[in-house]
């Protein structure tokens, strides 16, 4: 019977437990978080930069995305847009801009994020660490309804416990808010089969991703012609 992932039904917001801090600049937050991490007002905050005299960039925002949602505000022209309250002529072209680079990414599948249900379905996804002669450890990471919102290679060379470590695992997933992880990693030799490093290893992260409240719903090992889920195979 084929494997599948449950998809992750827990808030990943509150897994991680990040909560906002009230002092914190959207900009300053982008850079611990990143943008899948920032909240609608504050990235558009980010765009508009700056507020108006006695009004701050956060509340020039949230006043706008209050009458008008972020769906309306994307189809808004740019004349319209510079009626907006602390928006203006310059903000008003940043906007429209942005809007529709957004909207040329969407119409060329950019903005489509993959849903992994199965193995199967991850390998697609692997093909940049496929042939590589050195063995890459790569991470899929997951929000709560399977879609694949990020993927990074965490080491590069012989897979160890000591080059692939917990915390540059969960480090990512934090910061991307992600609810699972799928761990992936090549073997250039051809052969799919897990060693004991590979099984060991992907204990160890399991047994973190519980403390952390985050999933690691596989470990799918790769080479030319051949892949092999631990989950699969009931070793993990």
């Amino acid at each position: 019977m084929r494997e599948t992932y449950a998809p992750t039904v827990r808030d990943s917001a509150a897994i991680n437990g990040r909560h906002a801090h009230p002092g914190d600049l959207p900009r300053e937050r982008l850079s611990r978080h990143g943008v899948q991490g920032l909240r609608d007002d504050e990235l558009l905050a980010i765009v508009l930069g700056t507020g108006y005299r006695g009004h701050g960039v956060m509340e020039v925002a949230r006043q706008i995305l209050g009458v008008h949602p972020k769906e309306e505000l994307m189809r808004m022209e740019p004349e319209s847009l510079r009626r907006l309250q602390g928006v203006g002529r310059v903000k008003a072209g940043l906007l429209a801009a942005a809007f529709e680079l957004a909207r040329r990414g969407l119409q060329k599948g950019l903005g489509v994020q993959p849903v992994v249900s199965c193995p199967a379905d991850v390998v697609p996804l692997l093909t940049d660490i496929r042939e590589q002669r050195k063995e890459h450890f790569l991470c899929l990471y997951l929000n709560a309804r399977n879609q694949v919102i990020h993927q990074e290679v965490i080491s590069i060379g012989s897979l160890s416990a000591s080059i692939v470590h917990p915390r540059e695992v969960f480090q990512v997933a934090i910061a991307r808010t992600a609810a699972g992880i799928i761990l992936a990693h090549n073997h250039p030799s051809g052969d799919a089969t897990p060693s004991r490093e590979d099984i060991d290893l992907t204990s160890r992260l399991v047994e973190a991703g519980r403390i952390m409240g985050i999933d690691i719903l596989d470990h799918i090992i790769i080479c030319d012609n051949d892949f092999l889920s631990l989950k699969e195979h009931g070793l993990m």
